[in-house]
């Protein structure tokens, strides 16, 4: 397939792309770099804001052909960002999904969309059909653009998948490409500074969560096996299948204080951290029920276990501490 992927310089978008290109496929990465790194990604580029119609065109252009699929990762991801500037998400997170369906039409879209389309959850493990009730900007408006998307595929211009995925985690095993984010949200990330000391310590949300630690408990899964999942999906929406949406996790939660815990095991260092009070809108426990991707994507998760996941992590960020300015 020839592949047009967005936000190919940034975490999951990057490990996609590679995959992609290792399994034979043709990969063209659009990537505006307010977020991404250059060193993730040395294949075919253009840089490209995608909220900009006319800069898309002419990125398209610029690749020439015709595309079998396009990957839609480019997105702001910040809760507490969406928040303060809800008008930048509603801008930065639906005008490019309406620019490349314009520009597009009849293209198979796969778009990486989040498990926070769900909200405060009333039932754990979450599956697809607990109505989504966002609570923030960052999940009303992946909502909006799975909703657009399904729009277009029931009035025949194009099928499309949404992929929700939990929590993120890990790198690729050679230690050659893996997280860094500017700010730096994600727990094992910051774990991995403090322990290493090129970070400040790490700030835990609430220690009288009902949970049996008392910390929040979340599902945590492979950047490869989103990877994974993301091939199965265009290999679907290829063969001619339906599109839909899908929740991408194990269906395994882990606390805060096990996740530290398998930090310093991996590392062999004690993680710098302080209990502050809860953060507000975070619900205590998120797990996937992954049942219906296994079934429908074929997709099984290579990296079920926490150990290894953060073992991968840690090969990252032993080589490369500040990220990919170490690179």
């Amino acid at each position: 397939m020839r592949v047009l992927l967005t936000g190919g310089c940034g975490y999951i978008g990057g490990t996609t792309a590679r995959l992609l290109r290792r399994l034979g496929h043709e990969v063209v990465v659009l990537d505006d770099l307010s977020t991404g790194h250059r060193a993730a990604w040395d294949g075919a580029f253009h840089r490209c804001d995608l909220t900009d119609a006319a800069a898309l065109s002419a990125a398209l252009a610029a690749a020439g052909g015709t595309w079998d699929g396009v990957v839609h990762f480019a997105a702001r991801a910040y809760v507490g960002e969406s928040v303060a500037q809800p008008l930048r998400y509603w801008r930065q997170n639906l005008l490019p999904v309406l620019h490349l369906c314009e520009a597009l039409p009849g293209v198979p879209f796969v778009f990486s969309s989040t498990c926070a389309v769900y909200g405060e959850p009333e039932t754990v493990p979450i599956a697809e059909d607990l109505p989504p009730r966002p609570v923030n900007p960052y999940g009303e408006t992946k909502l909006a653009a799975e909703r657009l998307l399904a729009a277009r595929e029931r009035a025949g211009q194009g099928p499309a998948v949404a992929l929700r995925y939990f929590n993120a985690a890990g790198a690729e095993p050679d230690g050659e490409h893996g997280e860094d984010h500017d700010p730096e949200e994600r727990l094992i990330p910051r774990a991995m500074r403090a322990a290493l000391g090129v970070g400040p310590p790490l700030e835990v949300f609430g220690d009288d969560w009902p949970t049996p630690d008392g910390t929040c408990i979340r599902d945590y899964v492979h950047v490869l096996d989103l990877a994974d999942a993301h091939v199965a999906a265009l290999e679907r929406l290829h063969r001619g299948d339906s599109g839909g949406v899908w929740n991408l996790g194990t269906g395994r939660g882990h606390s805060v204080r096990e996740v530290l815990a398998a930090v310093e095991r991996a590392l062999g260092t004690p993680v710098p951290h302080a209990v502050r009070g809860r953060r507000p809108g975070d619900p205590a426990v998120l797990v996937a029920a992954p049942a219906r991707a296994e079934r429908d994507l074929d997709w099984t998760p290579r990296y079920p276990e926490l150990e290894a996941i953060v073992e991968t992590a840690a090969a990252w960020f032993r080589r490369h501490p500040r990220g990919y300015a170490d690179a």
